[in-house]
């Protein structure tokens, strides 16, 4: 028995249904809901939080640019990681126009927490450490509530 239909060859395109003959599934929760958002735009939203909580303070810190990266990462090519602690936040000065930044490292603050609170916490020091650092204050000075936990 000769088949009329020739079997359909699965190209590069995009898949429309899944191999049960059913659509692709969506998303699991809508945008707007909190389950929705991915754990690098939670740890953004910290520090944005804590940048405003000093901005309050130090309106100077708006034209300093507050950054945070997945890791850090070696300077110059053949150097490799010493026994040393990996940094949590580190802080770049403004120079050729570009303005001040401050950079604070997802994954080693993610893995020295365990819950949002003290994760909260942890990136607010670092962001306050750096900001004196960056302004050459002490972190008391920034922010007076600093250490106290």
């Amino acid at each position: 028995m000769d088949n009329p239909v020739p079997p359909r060859v699965a190209g590069p395109g995009p898949r429309r249904r899944d191999r049960h003959g059913r659509g692709m599934r969506g998303p699991i929760a809508p945008p707007q809901v909190p389950l929705a958002a991915s754990r690098a735009d939670v740890f953004a939203e910290l520090v944005q939080d804590s940048v405003e909580r000093l901005e309050r303070r130090w309106p100077q810190l708006a034209d300093i640019d507050f950054l945070v990266l997945e890791v850090p990462r070696l300077d110059g090519p053949g150097q490799s990681w010493n026994d040393e602690a990996v940094p949590l936040g580190g802080t770049v000065p403004s120079r050729d126009g570009r303005p001040a930044r401050v950079v604070v490292y997802r994954r080693p603050v993610e893995i020295r927490t365990k819950g949002r609170d003290e994760r909260a916490a942890l990136v607010h020091e670092v962001v306050v450490e750096q900001v004196a650092d960056l302004l050459g204050l002490t972190p008391e000075t920034v922010d007076p509530r600093y250490g106290e936990d």
